[in-house]
């Protein structure tokens, strides 16, 4: 059974009024998902092929306006939905076939080295303060014995004999629409043009070899939790001469025993009792700083929220910091000593016995309107 191509504005994930730039964000956003360099699941492979080939008609105002008209049927000849052209990497591919050009490959050309990723742990104080951190990064690095080449010193790497050089092999292939060229990577040297006849006894041939690296790094004050931070040039080191990828922080911060973050606030629950609550106090209330004193206002609520200003987070981007919010929560004490129970019970009697219940209007006009009155 055929296999029913799929919409390519559905492929990219947008509308048929999508822009310009917009295809190009949808394309390079699922490109880099989906390539099969970085994706190893199964189908990546051939979604990354689907999802080039709706680029390449789409992008073009002239194949998308044949497209729009005609469907798939409009851009026969320009993509790679018909049998036979499963060795092409792309359109260049076709257009060199049809019209007699050479494709372009990067095989041969220097390529950068792999991304690293490593997680940090901080403190709470280190996030909002920052700090100095070294760490020990795994890492390859090029080989300090051929510098990169391969080869044992020495020696020299040879042409390639199957491909002369030029990394690739071509096919002849006849087709309905006549004679086309595949160009397809030569299995001998897998794309390079040369072949490593001796080598490097340090690192067999492959250019790099593994080493535990020191790398500094320095944590801004005001980080948060999964926070990333780019370290360029600290990753793999590159193929052919090409530059190293980079090192990924990613930070992990640590729960506090007292303190929670509030984007640039930080939260602190402050139990009072009922006789502070009641007449007010004078308390030393701990922030990231060190102790602060924080005037209780007599007659206090449990739930109130007082604000110490300036001991929060600093601002990432920018002057400032954040402040420090403090939440009352009156306890009331689950035993008494008989002392206590006195002076209580004495207590209640100034009090009034009436109850008022507190009404929420809002509540109960919304159950008047639902009973229709």
């Amino acid at each position: 059974m055929a296999t029913v191509k799929r919409d390519y504005y559905e492929v990219l994930g947008i509308d048929h009024s999508a822009s310009e730039e917009d295809v190009k964000k949808a394309f390079r956003r699922l490109a880099f998902q989906y390539h099969p360099d970085r994706n190893k699941d199964p189908g990546a492979e051939d979604h990354f092929k689907e999802i080039n080939e709706a680029y390449e008609v789409l992008s073009d105002p002239e194949k998308r306006a044949n497209y729009d008209r005609f469907g798939h049927d409009g851009v026969q000849g320009f993509g790679r939905g018909f049998e036979g052209f499963e060795g092409f990497s792309g359109f260049g591919d076709i257009f060199d076939a049809f019209f007699g050009g050479t494709a372009t490959r990067t095989r041969n050309a220097a390529q950068q080295g792999r991304d690293i990723r490593y997680q940090l742990n901080l403190t709470f104080e280190e996030a909002i303060f920052g700090a100095e951190k070294e760490l020990e990064v795994q890492r390859d690095d090029r080989c300090s014995r051929c510098r990169g080449n391969r080869s044992e010193p020495g020696s020299r790497p040879e042409q390639c004999s199957t491909c002369n050089g030029a990394g690739e092999v071509r096919r002849v292939q006849q087709s309905i629409f006549g004679q086309f060229v595949n160009v397809a990577t030569c299995p001998t040297c897998r794309g390079e043009g040369l072949r490593i006849t001796t080598p490097c006894t340090q690192c067999r041939g492959s250019g790099r070899e593994q080493k535990v690296k020191k790398v500094a790094v320095t944590i801004p004050s005001g980080v948060d939790d999964e926070t990333q931070i780019r370290l360029t040039g600290e990753g793999n080191a590159g193929s052919r001469g090409g530059p190293p990828g980079n090192l990924y922080v990613l930070l992990s911060v640590q729960k506090h025993r007292y303190f929670q973050r509030d984007q640039d606030n930080i939260l602190y629950s402050l139990n009072l009792n009922i006789a502070q609550a009641a007449l007010g106090d004078a308390l030393n209330v701990p922030t990231v700083d060190g102790p602060e004193e924080l005037k209780i206002a007599p007659g206090t609520q449990s739930g109130t929220v007082y604000r110490i200003k300036g001991k929060g987070v600093p601002h990432l981007r920018g002057g400032g910091r954040g402040d420090q919010l403090v939440r009352v929560r009156v306890v009331v004490p689950e035993t008494l000593s008989e002392e206590q129970r006195r002076i209580f019970a004495q207590l209640a009697e100034t009090f009034s016995q009436e109850l008022h219940p507190q009404e929420d209007k809002g509540f109960f006009d919304k159950i008047k309107d639902a009973l229709g009155g």
